[in-house]
């Protein structure tokens, strides 16, 4: 079968751009695959972070794409399709995640659908940090497709309430396995800094204002001088409110800054150092960061939002806090320390492994379109 991807690939960098890759390197065993990507994938002021592209620190999976869109171009939406109906491809595969990039996509879809079947994996339906055009921009988008993939209960019923009739298959997020091996902990914490006999507790990822770093700093401060919080990702906007939260609440002593775009040579430093990986989100449909915690066999504690407790399994991989309050999720931090959870959260985790793999992810789509 020949497949397109139109999304995030090299040389753009991030979460996106890694998933794409794992799942374009399990169709290509069976499937001919080309993959299209972006010439400008959306503007500045949309990626208030460092860069959208690999840097000579990242360890990206170099897939060869021919870079046709510019979102902010509608001249290459038409291009794009065009490019892309030339490979004649049985199934165009996407990716969409945000709202703003619904012209440019929904486009590509439409001009391309009449020849090959669409399906895109859903991120996000409505995204978290809400727009006016949100939902009109979204619902053209959908309209352009012949199916869906979806990775979490959330985003499953946003889909049917934007859009009732549609078909589609839930699946759950493969783990990423492009990491490699878990470092030596006390190499890694030697490494990171981090002093002897520390409960370390890990925050991981892009930090925006939805994802509660503000509760997880909250709930430190709440716990003793035993516990160490590692702050690591790169932040959207300015860290200027936690470090002030920080010094009021006097746990300077308390918290690791990594302040930064991680590189993925460094993934396996924090995630093995770390005892217990944190999403203290307010809202969210589901996280990348459960499956590179599972990688490296780090249980995780999250707030019950969206689909993560669907990804992590209540008192068997992790925690679920029942709401995002700090009081709380300092509680379930203390009960998973103090009841020596961390050995058998782990043995659950490997059992878990087995079944999330890309191989499974790319069957099931290639499946579904021949039932289309």
């Amino acid at each position: 079968m020949k497949i397109a991807f139109l999304s995030t690939f090299y040389p753009f960098r991030g979460g996106i751009a890694q998933f794409n890759a794992s799942l374009y390197r399990a169709a290509e065993k069976k499937h001919s695959v080309k993959a299209f990507t972006f010439t400008r994938q959306y503007p500045d002021f949309l990626f208030p972070g460092e860069t959208q592209m690999v840097t000579e620190k990242d360890n990206a999976d170099r897939i060869s794409s021919e870079r046709v869109l510019d979102t902010m171009n509608p001249c290459t939406y038409y291009s794009a399709a065009n490019k892309i109906k030339s490979f004649s491809p049985d199934v165009l595969i996407m990716k969409y995640w945000m709202s703003y990039m619904a012209p440019s996509l929904g486009t590509v879809a439409k001009r391309v659908r009449k020849n090959s079947k669409v399906i895109t994996i859903l991120d996000n339906v409505i995204p978290h940090e809400k727009r006016f055009f949100d939902e009109a921009f979204t619902k053209y988008f959908l309209k352009q497709n012949h199916g869906f993939v979806v990775m979490s209960d959330s985003v499953k019923k946003d889909l049917l309430k934007l859009k009732p009739d549609a078909k589609y298959i839930f699946h759950p997020h493969p783990l990423y396995d492009h990491f490699g091996k878990k470092a030596d902990v006390a190499e890694a914490k030697k490494k990171l800094n981090i002093p002897e006999g520390k409960k370390v507790i890990l925050f991981f990822g892009f930090i925006r204002d939805y994802k509660g770093l503000d509760l997880l700093i909250e709930a430190v401060s709440k716990l003793n001088d035993d516990y160490l919080l590692v702050i690591c990702g790169e932040v959207y906007g300015s860290f200027e409110k936690y470090e002030k939260q920080i010094e009021s609440l006097k746990i300077q002593n308390r918290v690791a800054l990594h302040v930064r775009y991680i590189s993925d040579d460094e993934v396996p430093l924090f995630f093995s150092a770390a005892d217990v990986c944190v999403l203290p989100y307010k809202s969210a449909t589901q996280s990348g960061i459960t499956s590179i915690a599972y990688h490296f066999d780090l249980p995780l504690i999250a707030t019950d939002t969206g689909g993560l407790k669907e990804s992590i399994l209540h008192n068997k991989t992790g925690l679920i806090v029942g709401t995002p309050d700090p009081v709380l999720i300092a509680q379930s931090i203390d009960k998973y320390f103090s009841e020596h959870l961390k050995t058998k959260f782990q043995e659950e985790i490997k059992l878990l492994k087995n079944q999330l793999s890309w191989d499974k992810l790319s069957d099931a789509i290639i499946n579904f379109s021949k039932s289309l």
